[in-house]
């Protein structure tokens, strides 16, 4: 029996989202690092006769691209009353974090995630910190029991360029696995001929001994008398933000007092990291993408590195070409109407690729502002403490842009700052919310776990619960559970296994 096969006709309504190929491209150079896009220019100019550089004087207009408007407080991106409110803020937040324990800094030290999360290095510097100084080193005169106790206190010294191992624990490790007998004076005078070597600060053992050590190098003045004094007698003040007290013993006026806050402001509390990158990192070179510069008044500017990438217009003559073409549109030849077709399509992707490196432009300009805002306190005081927490979606909110951009953006770019080198992904971390409604950055709570861990006693190394009650004292009310994941991410096993 045969079978009969029936057809049916149905309808139905679908949404499907498409994306242009000017999106694609757009999406493509937004992702690109600045060396990346200036390979692709150079590609697109060899494919695309069209398209080619533009002499000062036919310089195209790109007064839409917020690439030359630097980002200050002072833009009307943001209303003029929060940039009070936050400046006032970001200033009280410099002296509050700069003063941050005293004696222990945070430190950066080994794990692959610490170093993944984390790059200082100075742009167009490929040597270290400890190169750097062990050639200032060279140029003393030195005996060789001399330079051989200054190169191993330069290699005892942590990333941001302090010295915390201990004087007698230095004559320890000398004598037994370098069979050299330094008494602990020896070192110190060591270690007094590195500390005059620049950056001022260097070597210092504590952070009120950083500070001290380049407010030393000032020219003599009431200032630096002054400075001294807070730091020397007044830290603890300092560091509390109690200028009230600070201007009351010493008489100073409101004016004496704002000065003094701002000189202090621009002492650096890691001399280290604006000298390159640390020992045991890659030795590539990085370009920056953006170049962020804080000045003293507290305002942060933001510009594009452009440097290598050039300003691109449609060829001259092949738009005069395409005029020709179109205005004899009746009297062309089949190969005429050919040339035509191929002019216009070079012309059209040359406008399409400028317009798309344009977008570029206007989209990182615009991500990078709001990052600077949004981390305004790291950008004037340079410590990690200061970092709060902030994601994606906040840049995203504050920008108008979709998720997927400010990440494209995110990915492979690098910020150069007055306290480094720094990926943008390093400007990202989540947050951590407290029963009474709290946000606190989770990367300050691991350096602070981090802390307590290193620092703990190796006989009885801290169980979860131990750490989660230091971690409450010192105002991270963190739940044993939350401590041992973020141990857990950290590398650290559990107790048992740390002896």
């Amino acid at each position: 029996m045969a079978q009969i096969q029936i057809q049916e006709q149905k309808q139905e309504q679908r949404l499907q989202q498409t994306i242009s190929q000017q999106q694609l491209l757009v999406s493509q150079l937004v992702e690109m690092p600045v060396m990346q896009l200036a390979e692709r220019i150079n590609t697109e100019m060899n494919d695309n006769p069209a398209l080619e550089t533009a002499t000062e004087d036919e310089s195209p207009d790109y007064a839409d691209a917020p690439d030359s408007n630097d980002y200050q407080e002072s833009n009307d991106d943001y209303d003029s009353v929060r940039e009070r409110e936050e400046r006032a803020d970001a200033l009280d937040a410099a002296l509050e974090n700069i003063g941050r324990d005293d004696e222990d800094l945070p430190v950066y030290q080994g794990g692959h995630s610490v170093a993944e999360e984390r790059e200082e290095m100075v742009y167009g510097n490929a040597e270290s910190f400890y190169d750097q100084l062990l050639q200032q080193v060279g140029e003393l005169e030195l005996t060789q029991r001399e330079r051989y106790i200054m190169e191993y206190l330069i290699r005892s010294l942590d990333d941001d360029g302090l010295l915390r191992t201990s004087l007698s624990t230095i004559s320890d490790e000398l004598a037994i696995y370098h069979n050299l007998d330094a008494t602990t004076k020896e070192i110190e005078t060591a270690l007094g001929k590195l500390q005059e070597l620049d950056p001022a600060g260097i070597g210092a053992r504590s952070l009120r001994e950083c500070l001290l050590l380049q407010i030393a190098r000032r020219d003599d003045s009431r200032l630096k008398v002054l400075m001294q004094q807070i730091i020397t007698n007044y830290f603890d003040e300092f560091t509390k933000k109690h200028w009230d007290k600070i201007q009351q013993s010493l008489g100073l006026n409101d004016l004496q007092t704002e000065a003094l806050m701002r000189e202090l402001r621009r002492l650096n509390p890691k001399p280290g990291a604006s000298m390159g990158e640390v020992m045991g990192r890659s030795m590539h070179q990085i370009t920056p993408d953006f170049i962020v510069d804080t000045q003293d008044d507290g305002s942060v500017t933001c510009t594009l590195n452009n440097n290598e990438i050039p300003t691109l217009q449609v060829s001259q003559s092949f738009s005069d070409l395409l005029k020709d073409y179109q205005q004899n549109k009746e009297g062309l030849s089949r190969q005429m109407k050919e040339a035509l077709l191929y002019t216009k399509q070079k012309v059209d992707a040359a406008q399409g690729f400028i317009d798309a490196v344009k977008t570029r432009r206007r989209t990182l300009m615009l991500t990078m502002r709001a990052i600077a805002h949004l981390q305004h306190r790291f950008f004037e005081d340079g410590d990690e403490a200061s970092l709060r927490p902030m994601i994606l979606k906040d840049v995203a909110e504050k920008t108008g842009l979709d998720l997927s951009t400010i990440s494209r953006v995110s990915n492979s770019k690098y910020v150069q700052t007055r306290w480094g080198m720094f990926p943008l992904k390093f400007f990202f971390s989540d947050g951590y919310k407290t029963e009474n409604g709290e946000q606190l950055s989770i990367r300050e709570i691991k350096s602070v776990l981090r802390e307590l861990i290193e620092g703990e006693d190796k006989r009885k190394p801290l169980t979860d619960d131990t750490l989660s009650e230091k971690l409450k004292e010192r105002g991270y009310p963190i739940a044993r559970r939350t401590v041992a994941k973020y141990r857990e991410q950290m590398g650290f096993p559990v107790a048992r296994l740390r002896k």
